[in-house]
Order: structure tokens, then C-alpha cells, then sequence
């Protein structure tokens, strides 16, 4: 079934350009003749020659051509009725950046999220990308693969063989050396584009600096001994803000002695990379190479606390570091980001590396590398106790900037046999990311790495949290024998080791399993039973809450409608009270089943939008599918039909990317089935196919508008002219129809089916 893409542009999810491509224009043009005959293009080359620019521009103008053609009417067809155009990347242009993923298992995860796919079921990451992919015509860009290379070309060359329409543009060091692969090795821009490069930058480094004829030769000279790499003359024009020209190529003289060198026989290309990264390493201070050396232990992105304590010591005081960072920025060495978690900081991977490599010789790198582990286990610790609060969403948006990081956490938990209890606490803890942020499958890879081993003595609350964090993403994803496997295990180990905490959390997620297995009964016993020994233990948070409100859908489905209001009520009252929404969300689901069950169309509307725009916020499609499965049910009821099957079809991917439909229940099924009976008798099976269809074919971003936004309103009837008394007689009201009630069986209402 075709996954649905997260991303608001549909067509693509390149980031807008923040300085332009200076020259170049020849290279573009060569690129763009070689995508014409060629289905695979890598750009090859050193670090730092302006590879990842290249392409980026190169696929920004695919994209922009593809719109063009999109926009031009079809041969021979009215305009307003032209069908959509068939051309090449009609699907898109989409970015992957590779550079920071290292375990090979995460490479195909990390594609299909660059693309936009949400996929929790247990199928192979690999399956999931090459059934989206296969009669699309697209262009995907992979940038950064080095470190993957083999891993990397196979699953191209798979994916290449399934779509017939895909082509991929990729920037790396090195070819990925299939068959049909058109190479094009890119060397440095030649002289005077380097120089419009070097005086571009500088100028936007520093307003105040101009370029004479006098300082022309010098500066030509400067790009002439940096070998014109765009990586140096970056670096470079960093340090015009500090130095004349001349100034600068007198001591560039002076670090081309020392740092020359590298293996006999390397490119000379190679040699400059390094003379150029020496060069800006050597006129750094002692305290700035010892900061670029530690900050190269993190991943992708990362904010000023994690840099001032993951760095910090004896020889670099705390509050120095912020100073440090600041003199790294206006070098070009760190880059400043603006994001939904503040303000954080990256280097270029080529920089991060040379920094690694200085804090491998120091011998400090084992070290950082458990500090740096340290400081994101206790980061994972503040975010589970702040989940339960009104920074809620603060706390997703900070997981999602921090994955990167938290991966080469769990990483290196996981690489050391004596330290995989911590590997079970952190993916354990993590749990509020894996099943609140739309991250199940990758929660999964990581708990089920950490419970592997066996257990550690004197750790066996660290793997009684991972099991029943376990037991709860596999019932997500509809993994029944998995989940109950992981449940039993905790609810034994807990009894034995006298855990009551553990145990309460295994009693609720068995309770859980049954509930989406269809055993009520079974359901709200253990749940209540889970209840009762959350209240013992003193717990409360966001999965207590959760565990009230399913409790309330298992007496929902068995007909007390009242008990289920009385228990989402309080949880709605305590979410509002604490500030947490995404629990809430789930509370608003059951009393607008309630709600519509007693007829109350608009109350229920109310309550699902509300449902709706949380999880979407949240990335939540369990909680997400199930409120637009019962909106469109709604719908139906309201006298829109046709509307009712749109969001129908418009839930179907979204199950596909969760697991098992519905969960495999017939009273999570329930409300489906209604709508579906009801639209299709008034619609007519073709109508309703066709709308379905429809559906289907939406961004989940467009679907959350159109549900947020309701049936369009149906334009007011002109008043009728007033009629006669004897008109009026036995006639009753006109244009008054009769209103369809839901039905109500032996259990009550929805449950009746």
C-alpha cells in the first residue's frame, strides 16, 4: 500500500539555499546532461571541494524544471482540464543526508524518513522503500555515504531495479561502483571563479571589506596556494574579518611547511584538504583545538549545555566554553542552526573528522565518548519526568533534533558487553519517543539490540523497563507474540526480583494487548488491576492516564458509556491541570465516541479536531488514524457521505505504516464498518471507490487540513413563498427530512456492531 509522505511539500523536501552557488555554471550543465542519459550520477571528490553544493543546486534546478513542466498545459487539452503530467521527477526531488548515520541497519530507516515514510509494522525497512518507489518518477539525492559505502550501493542498485522511474544524483568521496553508475569526479573551480568565491564569502563575513586592485594579486595568490578548494577559501575569508590578505598568505606560508605531507603518492587535492584544515587548526589557540577536538565526539547537531558538559574539565573550564564556541562560529569551524529545539551547532563532517582524529591522539576519545553517552542518558531521564508536563512538546521537538546523538548513545552502550544495562535503561527511557513521537520502529531496533544479552546482576530493572517498553511498541505494531513474550517475561522477572513499579507496568500492557485482541473482560481486569498498583506505588504520569483511558475503552466497548465519560473526564481534567496533550488526546477520542453515540454530531467534531491536531503534532499515527477512522464516521452521520469516504480512504496507508489494521479488532473496527455501509449505500459502490481513491491519494498533511476544516457548508436555501392554509394541511414541514439516528443494540450504540 502506498505510504503516505509527512512532509507539507509533497514535491520534495529540499532546504532552501542561504548563499548561492558562486560559479560553477559548467559543472551544473554537465550534470544536467549526464541525469538525461544516465539513471545514477555520483559527484566524486575530497572532502571540502563543494560536492553536497553541487548537488544541491544541481537537483534544486531539477526541481524547479519539474514544476515548470507541471504547470504548462498538456498538448492538445483544454487548460482546466489537462490530466497531471507524466514527465520526469513529477514525484519529486528528495534530499537524504547520510554523513552521521553509522549502523548500517539504520541506512534504509533513515532513507525512507528523508522520504517522508512512517512505517511501524515489522516489515524490513528495504520492503518499505521499494513498494513506495515502484512506479514513481523521482529524483533522490544521497549525500555523505562514505562510511556505508557497500550498504549504500547495494540497497541503490535494489531500488534502481524495482522503480523503473527512479534516478538518483549522490555526492561522496568515492563511486558507488555499479553498473550503469556515471562517475563525474569534480575538481576546484578554476582561478577567477575561486576568487569570486574567496571575495563573495568575505564580503558576507565582514560588510566592510572590499577588494582593490592593489590586494587583487594577493588574494588570487591565496586561492592559488589553497588549490582553490572551497572548503579552504570558507576558512579562509572566516579570518579576513581578522587579517589583511597579505597578512594571511604570510602565515599560510608558514602552515604549509609544517603540515604538508600525508601518505607518499596522494593526491595533491588531498594534501591541500589537509593544509587547509591544519592551517585553520594551528591558528586556533590551545583551547579552541582542545574544544574542536572534544566536540567532534557529537553527531549531527548539538546545543551549548551538552558542549559545556560533555567538554568541560580541569584544562577547559565550564565557563569558558561559551566564549570558545563563539570564536569557533566566526572561524566557519561550528555553524549555527536555528531549530524547534533553540539554538544549536554543527560542523562540517570534514572538519569533525580532523577534530577525531586530534582527540584520538590526545587518547582522550574513549572518555568523551562515555561522557558524551552520560550526558544524553541523563538528558533521556529529564525528558521521560518532563513528558508529564506543560513542555510536552518542547520535549519532541528536542528528541528529534538529538536522534542523531542519542543513536551514538545507545551505540556505545551497546558496543561494550559490561555496559548494556545502560543500553536497556536508555532505550527503555526513551519509551515516551519510540510510542509518543511516531518513532516505533525504531525503538524497536534498539530495544530488541539491548535485550539480546542476558541479564546483568544487580541490573534487572534496567531490562524489566525495556521489556515492558517492548511489549508495548510490539502491540503497537501488531506484534502479538512478540509483546506478550516481553510482558510475561517482565511480570515473572518483576515478581521475582519484587519489583512493584515493573510489575504494574507489565499488568497495564497486558492489559493493553487484550484490549486491541478483543478479550473486554480480560482487558478491564488487568487494567483496573494495573490501576491499583500504579496508585500503591506512588506512580503517576502520562502512562497512568493512558491506562485509565483504555480502561475507559474497554468499558466503552462493552456498552457503560457512562463509566468510560467518568474516567476520560478526570483524565482530561489532569492533562489540563499538568499541561500533557498527548494523553489527552486519547481522552478526547473516547468522549467523542461517547459524544456521538448520544447523537451529539457537532460536540464529537469538536473533540476529534482537537484529537486530530495533537497527534499530528506528536507524529502520532496510532492515535491519529483511529480519530480521522471515527471522524469520517461522523461525517457520514452529519449528511456527507462523500466526505466520510475521503478520510476512509485517507486512513488506509496510515494503517499500513502502523501495523496491523485497526489492530486486528472488531471493536476498533466498529466505527469503520458503520461509515463504510452507510456512504456506500447513499454513494453508490463506483462513488464511493472513486472518493476513497481520493483519499488515499493525499499528503497527510492535506488530509490533517481537510479534517481540521470540515465538510464544506452547504449553501441556504431561498425561504419558501408562504403557502395557503389548505397547502399547509397534512403537509408537514417542508424540505424537513427525517434524521438518521445511530443504532442502538443490546450493548449500546457504536458497539453494537
Amino acid at each position: 500500500m502506498r505510504q503516505r509522505p509527512l512532509h507539507t511539500n509533497t514535491r520534495g523536501n529540499l532546504p532552501s539555499e542561504l548563499s548561492g552557488l558562486v560559479g560553477r555554471g559548467r559543472e551544473l550543465g554537465e550534470l544536467a546532461r549526464l541525469l538525461e542519459s544516465s539513471r545514477l550520477v555520483t559527484v566524486t571528490g575530497v572532502g571540502g571541494v563543494g560536492k553536497s553544493r553541487l548537488v544541491l543546486a544541481a537537483a534544486r534546478r531539477e526541481a524547479e524544471r519539474a514544476a515548470e513542466r507541471a504547470a504548462e498545459p498538456s498538448d492538445g487539452a483544454p487548460e482546466g482540464l489537462r490530466e497531471e503530467p507524466q514527465e520526469r521527477y513529477c514525484d519529486g526531488v528528495w534530499l537524504a543526508e547520510l554523513a552521521s548515520v553509522r549502523d548500517p541497519e539504520l541506512l534504509e530507516l533513515t532513507l525512507a524518513e528523508a522520504l517522508g515514510l512512517t512505517d511501524h509494522t515489522t516489515r524490513p525497512p528495504r520492503t518499505v522503500l521499494a513498494e513506495h518507489l515502484a512506479g514513481r518518477r523521482m529524483l533522490l539525492v544521497l549525500d555523505g555515504f562514505e562510511q556505508l559505502v557497500e550498504e549504500t550501493a547495494a540497497l541503490v542498485r535494489e531500488l534502481l531495479v524495482r522503480s523503473p522511474g527512479l534516478r538518483v544524483l549522490a555526492a561522496g568521496r568515492r563511486p558507488l561502483a555499479l553498473d550503469g553508475e556515471q562517475t563525474f569526479p569534480l575538481a576546484p573551480p578554476d582561478p577567477e571563479e575561486a576568487l569570486a568565491l574567496l571575495c563573495a564569502r568575505a564580503a558576507a563575513a565582514d560588510p566592510g571589506f572590499t577588494v582593490t586592485e592593489a590586494g587583487r594579486p594577493v588574494l588570487a595568490e591565496l586561492c592559488a596556494r589553497l588549490d582553490g578548494l572551497p572548503l579552504a577559501l570558507e576558512l579562509a575569508a572566516g579570518r579576513l574579518r581578522a587579517l589583511s590578505p597579505a597578512q594571511l598568505l604570510a602565515r599560510l606560508e608558514d602552515r604549509f611547511a609544517l603540515l604538508t605531507g600525508g601518505t607518499r603518492g596522494a593526491l595533491p587535492r588531498h594534501r591541500a584538504l589537509r593544509t587547509a584544515i591544519g592551517w585553520s587548526h594551528e591558528l586556533c589557540t590551545a583551547p579552541e583545538r582542545l574544544l574542536w577536538a572534544r566536540l567532534s565526539v557529537f553527531a549531527g547537531q548539538f546545543d551549548l549545555d551538552a558542549a559545556e558538559y560533555v567538554c568541560s574539565g580541569p584544562d577547559l573550564p565550564v565557563e569558558s566554553v561559551l566564549d570558545l564556541v563563539g570564536e569557533l562560529l566566526a572561524q566557519s569551524l561550528l555553524c549555527r542552526v536555528e531549530t524547534g529545539a533553540g539554538v544549536r551547532y554543527r560542523m562540517l563532517e570534514t572538519v569533525r573528522l580532523y577534530g577525531a582524529g586530534w582527540l584520538e591522539s590526545l587518547g582522550d576519545a574513549a572518555r568523551l565518548r562515555r561522557r558524551h553517552r552520560d550526558w544524553y542518558t541523563g538528558l533521556a531521564t529529564w525528558c521521560e519526568l518532563d513528558w508529564f508536563s506543560p513542555r510536552q512538546h518542547e520535549v519532541a521537538a528536542l528528541m528529534e533534533a538529538e536522534l542523531a546523538n542519542l543513536r551514538l548513545a545507545l551505540e556505545c552502550c551497546l558496543e561494550d558487553p559490561e555496559e548494556v544495562h545502560l543500553g536497556q535503561y536508555l532505550a527503555g527511557t526513551l519509551w515516551f519517543y519510540w510510542a509518543g513521537c511516531g518513532r516505533l520502529t525504531e525503538g524497536r531496533h534498539w530495544l530488541d539490540r539491548a535485550l539480546e544479552n542476558l541479564p546483568q546482576a544487580g541490573y534487572e530493572g534496567s531490562r524489566l523497563k525495556a521489556l515492558w517498553v517492548l511489549g508495548y511498541v510490539a502491540a503497537l505494531q501488531g506484534d502479538t507474540v512478540a509483546s506478550m513474550s516481553a510482558l510475561y517475561e517482565c511480570r515473572d522477572g518483576a515478581a521475582r526480583t519484587e519489583n512493584p513499579v515493573a510489575a504494574a507496568y507489565a499488568v497495564h500492557r497486558l492489559g493493553c494487548l487484550a484490549l486491541v485482541s478483543d478479550d473486554m473482560a480480560r482487558a478491564g481486569e488487568l487494567l483496573g488491576s494495573a490501576l491499583e498498583r500504579y496508585r500503591e506505588a506512588g506512580e503517576l504520569n502520562s502512562n497512568v492516564l493512558m491506562c485509565q483511558v483504555e480502561l475507559a475503552m474497554a468499558l466503552a466497548f462493552q456498552g457503560d458509556l457512562a463509566g468510560a465519560l467518568s474516567l476520560c473526564r478526570e483524565v482530561r481534567d489532569i492533562c489540563e491541570e499538568r499541561g500533557e496533550r498527548w494523553t489527552k488526546a486519547y481522552a478526547l477520542y473516547v468522549l467523542a465516541y461517547a459524544a456521538l453515540d448520544a447523537g451529539g454530531t457537532g460536540e464529537a467534531r469538536r473533540l476529534l479536531a482537537e484529537c486530530v491536531a495533537i497527534n499530528h503534532a506528536f507524529r502520532d499515527l496510532v492515535g491519529l488514524v483511529l480519530a480521522v477512522e471515527l471522524l469520517a464516521l461522523v461525517t457520514v452521520t452529519e449528511g456527507e457521505p462523500a466526505e466520510a469516504a475521503v478520510l476512509q480512504g485517507a486512513a488506509e496507508p496510515m494503517w499500513d505504516g502502523v501495523g496491523l489494521r485497526l489492530f486486528g479488532s472488531g471493536y476498533f473496527n466498529a466505527p469503520r464498518l458503520m461509515c463504510q455501509e452507510r456512504a456506500g449505500e447513499l454513494l453508490g459502490a463506483e462513488r464511493y471507490a472513486a472518493c476513497a481513491g481520493h483519499g488515499r491519494a493525499l499528503a497527510l498533511d492535506e488530509l490533517v487540513e481537510r479534517a481540521l476544516r470540515g465538510p464544506e457548508p452547504k449553501p441556504v436555501p431561498p425561504l419558501p413563498r408562504p403557502r395557503t392554509a389548505a397547502g399547509r394541511a397534512g403537509g408537514g414541514v417542508p424540505g424537513k427530512q427525517e434524521t438518521r439516528r445511530l443504532p442502538r443494540g443490546g450493548t449500546g450504540g457504536l458497539t453494537s456492531l
